[in-house]
């Protein structure tokens, strides 16, 4: 499960960031506001929750979740926040934040918070299993099936592959695609994203499929069919 930080003050961003690693969270920390309006627009399905301080350098807290919420994006998100007004709780809430914690707070309260925005029913989600052209992909089991003939990636074919068969035609820069499947603090190479485009470009000849992963130079990567 994959949480976005904005939290301005660097050592409780630190401690917080520790501590949900600890308890098996990825977590990408962000410490100013316009930073985190980037993450929090253009990396939405890369995350399951968000929690958010509201007073944010440059863009606040409030700001954020708004356009988010603006943009359909609707993963929970917890407000961390020292404004511990009722009015200012409402506007949060109103704002569209799922839960509001003041500051100081016991960080074993905010794990609790987490676990329950975070809960997930036992049965396989709809939108594990995705579908374009002859291609079929179960993110669960990482099975990737054509025709009859279903191969099993690794995992990071198969986060690379989920982010390009959700969004199918469309283009995506390398930086996207890095920002999107190795995170905010990853110091991964473009090449890097090369490498898996290839691994998957064998996996769909391999298969025999009627798709494939286009390279728009100078641009980046598309998944499409095959032109006739």
């Amino acid at each position: 499960m994959k949480i976005l930080l904005l939290e301005d003050d660097l050592e409780l961003c630190s401690s917080i960031q520790s501590q949900l690693t600890k308890n098996g969270y990825m977590v990408d920390a962000c410490n100013d506001g316009e930073t985190a309006m980037l993450y929090a627009l253009h990396t939405d399905y890369s995350y399951d929750l968000a929690i958010v301080d509201r007073m944010l350098p440059v863009i606040d807290g409030l700001t954020i979740i708004r356009a988010m919420r603006k943009k359909g994006i609707q993963i929970p998100v917890i407000i961390i926040t020292g404004m511990t007004a009722l009015n200012e709780k409402i506007e949060g809430l109103d704002g569209g934040a799922d839960d509001y914690l003041a500051k100081p707070f016991h960080i074993q309260e905010l794990l609790a918070r987490v676990r329950a925005l975070t809960r997930r029913p036992s049965e396989i989600k709809a939108e594990d299993n995705l579908c374009y052209a002859d291609l079929c992909f179960n993110k669960s089991n990482r099975g990737l099936t054509c025709s009859l003939k279903t191969i099993f990636l690794t995992a990071k074919e198969s986060e690379l592959l989920y982010v390009l068969m959700k969004s199918p035609e469309t283009l995506f820069s390398r930086e996207q695609l890095i920002l999107k499947i190795w995170g905010t603090s990853s110091e991964v190479e473009q090449g890097n994203v090369d490498n898996y485009i290839s691994f998957l470009r064998k996996r769909l000849r391999e298969l025999k499929s009627i798709c494939e992963i286009k390279t728009v130079y100078g641009a980046g990567y598309s998944l499409t069919q095959k032109r006739k």
